[in-house]
């Protein structure tokens, strides 16, 4: 039987904490302008048609919905084969810090340098690299809160600290760039490049900072049979096995899908519906304190309650708030302060199960292994990591497809005037009715198809006890 190996004693301290954090806000500090920024770079420095981009976008996207479960399924066999005493994550962490640094700086950069042809084909590599390299950081600083946590309180802690992380890692980026592109030129090369090599430096300072400032506290020895067995094709078996692993993705794709919706149709809801697009402004200032306290307060809620019921709650009660939001919009004119004020609320408590899900990936790891003898959390996590981009990519395409489907017209958009009355209702629809609908797949999946039950945690502690000590078990 494997033995677990313990590298530290006791509970997690600040410094693991702090050093988690850093995980998420180190990798967001580059990985935030691909999001908000990069479009502008491609059409405004680097001139690349329209349909041409189009393509590129697709091959991109397919090649970062494959590298996460290929990458977490590499690490999880070369540990097996190779016994790091460092552990099986932390060592990446360590060698992808650097080149994720200087393939953002790359990205950003070597591109303006050429043209036509020549300049495509250096963006598409350069794109290819950069990915690959985030995915490097990304699935170890991830799988890596299921090497540190062994109960629900400290899995709710690890995950508070990363949504703390990763929030300040994607806000700095953006107070930082647009102030460089807006001395230097939003069309200039320099402002990008100068605006993404201090992003990728303060990031490379973060992320060697969580490397330093982490433990595996549980490093699971594994031998080199073991290193043979472990293929990217188990992960068809846990999907079989797995029942919880199944509810993770399922949510994955509901709660990632309701947030893109949310994200790229909220200007129409304010624009065109409540005749207030500043109000949105007002919207992201009141939306941080309240997500800074929904992170304070869920460890505590969590350690009471436990983690799978607060996710649950949280989610049904943004469900029934986006309802009673949906239902007040059908019957009477709702102020945009009223709307802004509901919507931020319903935000909250649906977002608890983003900020928080990370703990149950790290429960949902510990139960495949004691289903089936391997311990495979890059796999994984690399797969959950999947589940997420698909509801990305559906929440993004969907919700330019469906404004489409309600007939919304951008001409008379463009010329201030409004749209018509089954539109607006429509824009409703996507924008209040449908994350309802989204966060009730999610709390579906929770309630219906996860299956880790007190008495299934209590068989996984035994397991894990035996594990510790397989000579007094054997």
């Amino acid at each position: 039987m494997k033995k677990i190996k313990k590298n530290s004693s006791g509970g997690l301290t600040k410094k693991h904490l702090v050093g988690y954090a850093f995980g998420d806000m180190g990798g967001c500090m580059t990985f935030a302008l691909m999001g908000a920024m990069v479009t502008r770079y491609y059409t405004n420095v680097l001139k690349v048609d329209t349909f041409v981009l189009a393509i590129l976008l697709a091959v991109w996207n397919i090649w970062d919905a494959v590298n996460d479960p290929m990458m977490g399924a590499l690490m999880d066999k070369m540990f097996a084969k190779k016994q790091h005493p460092q552990g099986k994550f932390r060592p990446w962490l360590l060698r992808a810090t650097p080149m994720l640094a200087i393939t953002s700086i790359v990205f950003w950069t070597v591109p303006t340098f050429f043209e036509g042809t020549a300049m495509i084909c250096v963006l598409f590599i350069c794109k290819i690299l950069y990915e690959g390299c985030y995915t490097m950081f990304n699935i170890p600083m991830g799988a890596l809160l299921s090497a540190m946590a062994n109960t629900d309180e400290e899995r709710a802690a690890l995950s508070s600290a990363r949504g703390f992380g990763g929030t300040i890692g994607n806000m700095i980026p953006m107070i930082l760039f647009p102030i460089l592109l807006q001395i230097f030129g939003d069309s200039n090369s320099v402002g990008y490049s100068a605006g993404a090599t201090v992003c990728a430096l303060i990031g490379a300072v973060f992320c060697f900072l969580h490397y330093r400032w982490t433990t595996e506290r549980n490093i699971v020895e594994s031998t080199s049979e073991e290193a043979k067995s472990i293929k990217l094709g188990d992960i068809f078996q846990v999907f079989r096995k797995n029942r919880a692993f199944l509810a993770l993705c399922i949510h994955g794709i509901c709660i990632c899908t309701n947030q893109y919706v949310s994200q790229t149709l909220g200007s129409y809801m304010y624009a065109d519906v409540l005749g207030n697009i500043g109000m949105m402004s007002l919207a992201s200032m009141l939306t941080m304190p309240i997500m800074f306290i929904t992170l304070i307060v869920s460890p505590k809620i969590a350690k009471k309650i436990g983690l799978e019921n607060m996710i649950r709650i949280g989610l049904l009660l943004g469900c029934l708030s986006s309802f009673a939001l949906f239902c007040m919009h059908m019957l009477f004119t709702v102020p945009a302060l009223v709307h802004m004020i509901w919507v931020s609320i319903a935000s909250a408590f649906s977002s608890v199960s983003i900020y928080m899900q990370w703990g149950l990936v790290g429960e949902a790891i510990d139960y495949n292994e004691y289903l089936t003898g391997k311990r495979t959390e890059g796999s994984i996590y690399g797969t959950f990591n999947l589940s997420r981009r698909i509801g990305q990519t559906i929440g993004n395409s969907a919700a330019v497809l469906m404004l489409g489907w309600i007939g919304y017209d951008t001409a008379l958009a463009s010329a201030g005037g409004v749209q018509t009355a089954s539109v607006i209702t429509g824009i409703k629809v996507l924008c209040v009715l449908l994350p309802a609908i989204f966060s009730l797949g999610s709390w579906a999946a929770f309630k219906f198809v996860w299956n880790i039950t007190p008495e299934v945690r209590e068989k996984v502690s035994a397991f894990y006890e035996a594990k510790k000590n397989p000579v007094e078990n054997s």
